[in-house]
């Protein structure tokens, strides 16, 4: 159990990939941090959990700065120290861009990229105290680099996340601090057992991913033993974006 009685924060860890991670750490001996805004979702979870001791929910709004100075404070207070960031939180909207408000544009770059700007800021004052420094982890998506219409919202917010991802590595470095992110391919969250046989197969690794890909993902990079890997991006996305897709007859 590498990550015993570590600290570890899962934004957006209601469900989705953000559930597999927080249920990944605490099945390695982590004590994780739920931050959410679902409360009833969280706590159905760390309630069903046989880690439940370890677990705790802290409700968050990643978009609120004062909400994430809280949950840095909060958790200090309770678990004494912070050791790993998830920067999992984040929403998508595929929208025209003629009908693409600047509300909705700023909501999703609040959510997804500013969020991760003010998470890391606050959990790197308490980080640094450390013996051992952190690691944060920031999750961005093969949409940083390749796009589907309608997404500019979601594509900036990712490609920014991989941006201040190495930003943020060379700023804390003198901390200790190793910061990444990852970026998931095709992650079915909900109904796996519906794909098609062409879903799968159009993947170099012939399935769609698993939430639990991700989680493992996070694991490698913040295993102190890989504390040489930092300022980089992993991309996990069954080998999708290595593919030179051409329209045949």
């Amino acid at each position: 159990m590498k990550f015993l009685n570590q600290v570890v924060i899962v934004t957006g860890a209601s469900n989705g990939i953000g559930r597999s991670i927080a249920e990944h750490y605490l099945k390695e001996g982590a004590k994780v941090v739920f931050a959410d805004i679902d409360e009833a979702a969280s706590m159905e979870i760390i309630n069903a959990s046989n880690y439940s001791e370890n677990a705790a929910f802290i409700k968050t709004d990643v978009r609120q700065e004062q909400d994430i100075i809280q949950l840095m404070e909060k958790t200090q207070q309770q678990f004494g120290e912070i050791d790993i960031l998830i920067n999992n939180a984040g929403k998508a909207l595929f929208k025209s861009i003629y009908e693409l408000t600047l509300d909705e544009w700023e909501d999703v770059l609040h959510t997804n990229l500013r969020s991760v700007f003010l998470c890391s800021r606050e959990a790197a004052k308490i980080m640094k105290q450390n013996e051992n420094g952190g690691s944060i982890v920031n999750m961005s998506s093969t949409r940083a680099y390749m796009s589907e219409p309608n997404t500019e919202s979601y594509s900036a917010s990712k490609g920014g996340i991989m941006a201040i991802t190495h930003a943020l590595a060379n700023s804390l470095a003198n901390d200790q601090i190793a910061v990444n992110s990852i970026a998931p391919g095709w992650i079915e969250t909900k109904h796996y057992e519906d794909l098609r046989a062409i879903d799968h197969e159009q993947h170099l690794s012939k399935r769609v991913g698993k939430p639990a890909d991700i989680a493992r993902a996070c694991l490698f990079l913040t295993n102190r033993d890989n504390n040489f890997i930092t300022g980089t991006n992993l991309t996990v996305d069954g080998g999708m974006t290595v593919k030179m897709i051409y329209e045949e007859d």
